[in-house]
Parts: structure tokens; sequence; C-alpha cells
């Protein structure tokens, strides 16, 4: 518990989310709420994290932020939205629990620095690894214990996502004052060892339609978005759940594509259309389709957000086949040792009949800049180690070592 220092400083990590039932479009932009559920797979920290100090002091006269480096507005909406939350949610804590022997005074302003450690806005979620290692960050140094999801989801919707490890649900829920739209967890990180996670980045580009702006659009001119939210989605929450609970690779990959297929369908059905997808991302569909139908099974699976770069679920056995298949048809161009990042993966020779069913196919050389491989991870942490803090005593930015 924060107690009456000169400054308390808190470093946390939060995890990506990958969703695979996907959110797209709000029913209330302030408070960011969705128009239907959806369903994500947290992935490790080890490979993919935002890591966020948050530092209070009597001292502070402003709150500041740096994302990666660089000094932020701290006015914009969503961060307020956040603070203005986490310090409620604190006072509201401080009123009921009178016997609180140290209360940390709630006008200490506060100075957080946040560092990704991938591309930040391209596709990859780091808004919600962002604001969900944000809330849970100003939750410590402030004493909040309550359920953050609200907190974070004001910062970025998915966020709420990335507050809890394994498969994770975010109900859309049904009240107007979104007190019922709150993440929880389906499975826990370790229920299903064998799932891995491939990322394949094509662009770290920052994509041209940002997703506020996208959801937008979509909800005052897709059709299509109202039909998916009201009867599509719930079935398939459902239907995903179920995959996941019995582990049914089958299952949940074809309905992990074909959600997809439909947020990128809605995208198209936007007026005036949205576009996430390349050339690239096209052709690693097509990859996939023929790895599958080689195999006669669906052994892999693709997803992509709002941007060109694929997410790729598979079971251990298939990693590194699969990794020989993309490797063949988009040979890296100069950076064969760094092509591959994350989780080792054996090398591994493809057959003849698996590069024939390929065949269809000419190479795309520096298609794919790199590879992460992850698998599913935990939610959020606190690293104890004074070492480990963004912001020194002074409350500014450490010089870079």
């Amino acid at each position: 518990m924060a107690s009456e220092k000169p400054l308390v400083a808190v470093t946390c990590t939060a995890p990506v989310n990958i969703a695979v039932i996907k959110y797209w479009g709000k029913r209330d932009e302030e408070l960011i709420l969705p128009i239907n559920s959806s369903l994500s797979v947290t992935l490790h920290q080890d490979q993919l994290k935002t890591t966020t100090t948050a530092v209070i002091s009597k001292d502070f006269t402003e709150d500041q932020i740096w994302l990666n480096g660089r000094k932020e507005d701290v006015r914009q909406p969503r961060i307020q939205a956040c603070l203005r939350e986490i310090r409620r949610l604190a006072r509201k804590r401080r009123n009921a629990d009178d016997k609180d022997p140290s209360p940390l005074s709630l006008n200490y302003k506060v100075h957080v620095a946040s560092v990704n450690n991938f591309p930040t806005a391209a596709g990859l979620a780091s808004s919600a690894a962002g604001y969900a290692c944000l809330a849970y960050a100003l939750a410590q140094v402030y004493g909040v214990e309550s359920d953050l999801s609200e907190v974070a989801r004001q910062g970025s919707g998915s966020a709420c996502r990335s507050l809890y490890g394994g498969f994770v649900e975010w109900q859309m829920g049904e009240r107007a004052d979104g007190k019922d739209s709150i993440a929880r967890q389906v499975a826990p990180e370790l229920h299903w060892p064998e799932l891995r996670v491939l990322i394949l980045v094509v662009s770290a580009e920052k994509k041209p339609t940002g997703s506020t702006v996208g959801m937008q659009t979509s909800v005052e001119t897709s059709p299509l978005l109202k039909f998916r939210a009201e009867a599509v989605v719930p079935a398939r929450m459902a239907e995903m759940t179920r995959y996941i609970k019995e582990r049914d690779f089958q299952g949940f990959g074809q309905l992990t594509m074909k959600d997809s297929n439909q947020f990128h369908a809605i995208c198209l059905d936007t007026f005036p259309p949205i576009s996430y997808l390349n050339d690239i991302s096209r052709r690693i569909i097509h990859l996939v389709n023929c790895f599958n139908t080689h195999h006669r099974q669906t052994k892999v699976a693709y997803t992509f957000d709002a941007g060109p770069n694929a997410v790729i679920f598979t079971l251990d056995d298939t990693v590194a086949e699969f990794v020989a298949a993309v490797r063949h048809s988009f040979p890296p161009e100069s950076n064969g040792d760094k092509f591959l990042k994350g989780l080792p993966v054996k090398p591994a020779l493809l057959s003849d009949e698996l590069k024939a069913a390929l065949g269809g196919m000419d190479p795309t050389p520096g298609g794919i800049k790199y590879i992460i491989a992850t698998q599913v991870g935990p939610g959020p942490q606190i690293l104890e180690d004074p070492h480990t803090h963004l912001l020194g005593p002074d409350g500014l930015p450490k010089p870079a070592a």
C-alpha cells in the first residue's frame, strides 16, 4: 500500500492481447463501450510488453507523461479519463477505509514513463498493452485495489483484456453507465501449453486509418457491422469459449480465421472503404490455406487486426515446419539471422510435396520483415527491482543507457 512518502514509484509490465473474436465499434464513444463482446489471447511478456513507471510526489507541480522517450501531451482526453477514474476510485476507497493509517494525498501529481519493446501503432495492439499498464501502475501508486476494467477501457477499449493472462473475454455489458462492461478470464495462461503464436511483421509503419476513426466510420456506414454484432458474435463467443476450454485447435483455428475475415469484410463494407490488409497480408492468407489444404486439416490459423501484420496460431509441433514454409515463400532479404525473434525454433526442411503445394506462389523476398515467436502469457506484473524504474529520483526519465 502506498504510504505518505515524499516520492512513491512503481514499475509494471503489461501484455499485448490478440482478439480472436474481434471488437469493432462502440455504442458509447466517451465511455468506450463496445457494440459486441470480444475474446482474446494474452501474449507472453518475454517477447511483447509495455513497461510503465508511475511516480507520485508532493513536489510535482503537474502531471507529465513520456512514451518511448518522448514527452507526450498529458491533456489527451483518454489519458485524462484514466487519471480521473483512478483518482475517483482512490478517493472512494479512502472514504470507505477510515482506518487506513497512511492516507496518501490524492492531490499529488503523477509522472509516468512508458516504453514498448515492439512497434507502436503498427497493428500490434500497442495501445491495449499501454493503457492496461498505465491503469495497473496508477492503481499501485494510488492504492486502488478494485477491478480496473473501467479505467483501462477508458484509455483503449481492448486494454481491459490485457489486465488478465490466458484467454480473456470482454463482456459488452448492457448498462448505459458501462459498469457491466468488464473483462474476465475464460481460461488461465497454462490451460493450453502447446499453443504457439507467430507474429509475421509485414510493416512496422503507423497505419493510415487509426482504429478509433475506422470504428466510428464503420458504425455510421456499415450495415454488415450491425448484423455481425447482433446476429453473429453472441454465438461465436460461446463457440470460441468452448473450443478454448476443450483445447480444440481445429474449431479454434477455423473460427479465428472466419472472424478475422468478417472484420476485414466490415472494413470494406464501410464507406469510404478501409483496407488494413495489403498484398503481403493476402499472400499470407493464401500460404495458410495452402499449408492447411496440404495437411488436410487446420494446422495453422491467421488473424489480422487493424493493420497488415499477421498473427498466426498453431501448436508447438507445427511451428518449425510453418516457419520453414514462410521462409520459402518470403525469403528474408539481408537479416537472415535476425529474421526470427522470440522463442527458439529449430530449422526444418520442407517436403517436396509441401513445396509443390506452395508452388503456385511466387516467392516474395523481404515481404515479411521478421517473425516473433511467442506463446500464451500472464497478465500485468510488478517489477520489484528499483533499477527497472524508467524515471529517476527527480521524477524525470533516466538517461538512456
